[in-house]
């Protein structure tokens, strides 16, 4: 079942703007290697740091959307003004199959934008997005997968209701540590 290209939304708190989930283009390389650039994050990923490993990354999240097996998108600020903001982050629906009951997410937060909430929300409403896309396909559960240390998405993966169910050993090259899994079922 192909999926259109889209745009998510997630509105405004009292204390956050409204986020744009929007699918990564090319013209976002340059800026996607600057945020690879920061420390924080490359300990958790393996986000590009030049705009040739960018493009490459670019062009792997617009093949998974061809092929309708992954769905990445750019999370952007909603500028008082009504125009997006600079990338504030990334979140993934991933391992997508024909009538598969599951599949996974993933995210990371710019360094500009960590510890207000960015993550949780944009993470909120891929889920909501990919239950509401995929569940008349099957789909009924969503799992997140990450390293046991990195508590802030511990954090990310409450506030989004994904509960803690188990721990998985170390998977290099992508996990080279044991890792928390968190899974969140269709209500």
């Amino acid at each position: 079942m192909p999926i259109p290209t889209a745009r998510l939304r997630a509105t405004a708190t009292p204390t956050a703007p409204a986020l744009t989930l929007r699918p990564w283009t090319p013209g976002d390389a340059a800026g996607l290697a600057a945020l690879g650039r920061d420390d924080a994050l490359r300990r958790w990923t393996s986000l590009a740091d030049d705009e040739t490993s960018a493009a490459r990354w670019l062009r792997e999240q617009q093949q998974g959307w061809e092929q309708d097996r992954r769905y990445a998108f750019a999370v952007e600020e909603v500028q008082p003004s009504g125009a997006p903001g600079p990338p504030a982050g990334h979140v993934v629906l991933k391992d997508v199959a024909p009538g598969a009951a599951s599949a996974a997410v993933g995210y990371w937060t710019a360094a500009h934008a960590r510890g207000r909430g960015v993550a949780s929300r944009a993470l909120h409403t891929l889920t909501d997005w990919a239950f509401t896309t995929f569940a008349p396909t099957g789909l009924t559960r969503l799992e997140l997968l990450h390293q046991t240390d990195n508590t802030a998405s511990c954090r990310v993966a409450d506030k989004a209701r994904y509960t803690l169910t188990d721990i998985r050993p170390p998977q290099p090259p992508d996990h080279p540590s044991e890792g928390h899994v968190h899974v969140r079922h269709l209500a």
